[in-house]
């Protein structure tokens, strides 16, 4: 099963403007995509969840990540399915740069880069997850051409 990362994009809700504008980025939610479920950590829903979702090409940018490992993806939906939303890690994380996780308590896009095994996930928006997402899919490529 390949991994894609979806993004959602030009959100005209308040929320979600106010994460574009503060990040500098047409995006302001990211979520994992594996066998027609997405995965990722929704204020709406209150913290970690699998969704089914319509992922209008209107709406959503979806990346393919072939350089991700699905079985990881699923095993840490297991262990953090029970997560609240971290709005005190985003917060602190985003608005602050403080860079601290909050325990039992993740944000979309630190959800999806802690399920990637990304560095420092509480670090990422959306946006600088669709950064490194495709800057490693272009080392991949470029490997397995080498």
């Amino acid at each position: 099963m390949t991994v894609h990362l979806a993004l959602r994009k030009h959100d005209t809700r308040a929320s979600a403007r106010l994460i574009q504008l503060w990040t500098g980025s047409i995006y302001s939610h990211c979520e994992l995509l594996v066998d027609g479920w997405c995965y990722s950590s929704s204020a709406v829903d209150g913290g970690v969840r699998r969704k089914q979702i319509s992922l209008d090409p209107e709406k959503w940018d979806v990346m393919s990540l072939p350089w991700a490992d699905s079985r990881q993806v699923l095993e840490f939906f297991s262990e953090t399915d029970h997560y609240r939303y971290g709005w005190t890690g985003l917060v602190l994380s985003q608005l602050f740069n403080l860079n601290r996780a909050q325990d039992k308590a993740q944000f979309c896009s630190h959800w999806c880069a802690a399920a990637l095994q990304l560095p420092n996930p509480a670090t990422f928006s959306p946006g600088t997850l669709a950064g490194i997402c495709d800057f490693i899919g272009g080392l991949v490529c470029k490997e397995i051409t080498a």
